[in-house]
Formats: structure tokens, sequence, C-alpha cells
């Protein structure tokens, strides 16, 4: 059965390669080109891609990644769509859903909202709880910038504390939208939010996410 990190995997490729490379994105200052070379650094190359993590090596993770941006595009686009190297722990099915279903679900979403003309994109419900069982369990390293307290609602009422403080905002949205709120992406998502006004606009203005 394919896993949702796989189904991700080809549509995020689908997109990039659709927009093609010089189209825009969400992560500031980054094209396609940009995106697709970040996410194939950070499946194949492990002695840079911890970079992103270590501000100690992020030059060398943006020296690497400027190398393979100017790769040619179609060759990054098949290395996404091909999936990772044979000894990559990326490999390791458990290990390529743990870590990538979100990322390669956020980096689609990336392209996707970019462009003027997008619509929301209906997610199943399969894929929505799985992504709100991360949010439950990892809700709270990527609150962990807010400013405020965070708590995350889903429709039906089921919460998630991303972030303990006072005063609280409440952010209620499907499952889909809180992962890309918590990631960042605040400005493009289809949420409500309660609580008070000062924390609100603080908490939109915030960079979450790793």
């Amino acid at each position: 059965m394919s896993t949702h990190a796989k189904r991700e995997r080809l549509l995020l490729a689908d997109l990039l390669e659709a927009a093609g490379p010089e189209a825009p994105t969400l992560c500031d200052g980054w094209l396609t080109r940009d995106l697709t070379a970040h996410v194939v650094v950070r499946e194949r190359r492990p002695d840079a891609a911890g970079g992103m993590l270590v501000p100690a090596l992020r030059n060398r993770l943006e020296r690497v990644q400027a190398e393979y941006a100017a790769k040619p595009y179609e060759e990054l686009i098949h290395l996404i769509r091909t999936g990772p190297p044979r000894l990559s722990p990326y490999g390791i099915k458990q290990i390529d859903e743990a870590a990538n279903a979100i990322e390669f679900y956020v980096h689609a979403e990336d392209v996707r909202r970019a462009q003027p003309d997008w619509t929301p994109r209906e997610l199943d419900r399969v894929f929505s709880d799985a992504l709100w069982s991360r949010l439950e369990k990892g809700g709270r390293m990527l609150g962990r910038r807010s400013p405020v307290g965070l708590v995350l609602r889903r429709p039906d009422g089921q919460t998630a504390v991303a972030h303990r403080g006072t005063p609280v905002v409440t952010v209620t949205g499907e499952p889909g939208e809180l992962v890309l709120f918590v990631f960042g992406r605040q400005a493009v998502t289809d949420v409500a939010l309660e609580g008070d006004k000062d924390a609100i606009a603080r908490l939109q203005e915030a960079k979450l996410g790793i």
C-alpha cells in the first residue's frame, strides 16, 4: 500500500514540474528551483543537510544547495520522484512516513498557494487524521517559538496544546490548515483565531516552525 509520504512526494514532484523552475513559492526568497534543490539536498546530502538545524553548518548547506540548484531542473525533479538513495534512512518506510509526509505536504502547498489562481485542496479523512496525529505528538516543537499560548483545535473540538503561556490564542481549522499554520504559513491558511486581539496579531507575525 502506498504511504502518505510516497503520495505527497509524487504530488510535489508533479507540481514542481508543472510550475517550472522560475515560479514563486511561499518560502522567502526561493523560486521553485531553489525549493527543489532544498528537497534533494535534505534527502541526499546528510553532510550538508545538518545546516538546516545547526547554525555552524549553514554556510556549507547554502553552498551545496546552490550547487544543486545549478543542475538541470529536470534532473532534480527526477531525483525527488524516484526517492532517496538505496542506503538512506529515508528509504525505510517508517522513517520516510514520519519525516516526509508533512514535509512534502507543506512544500506542495508552498508551490500551490504561491500561485494567484490556487484553490483549496480537499484532504481525505485518513490523511487528515494522520496530520492531526503528528500535531498532537510534535505540535509543541513546531509551536515553541510562539510568543503567546497556542492551542490548536479541529472543527470537531479535538485540541492540542502547541505552546503553553498566556494570553492564549486558539486556532481552529482542518488538520492540513493547522499544519501549515504552525509551519509558519499563517498568512495563507483557512483558520479561525480566538483570543486577545494583540496576541492574535503577534501570533500571525511570529516565525513558527522548525
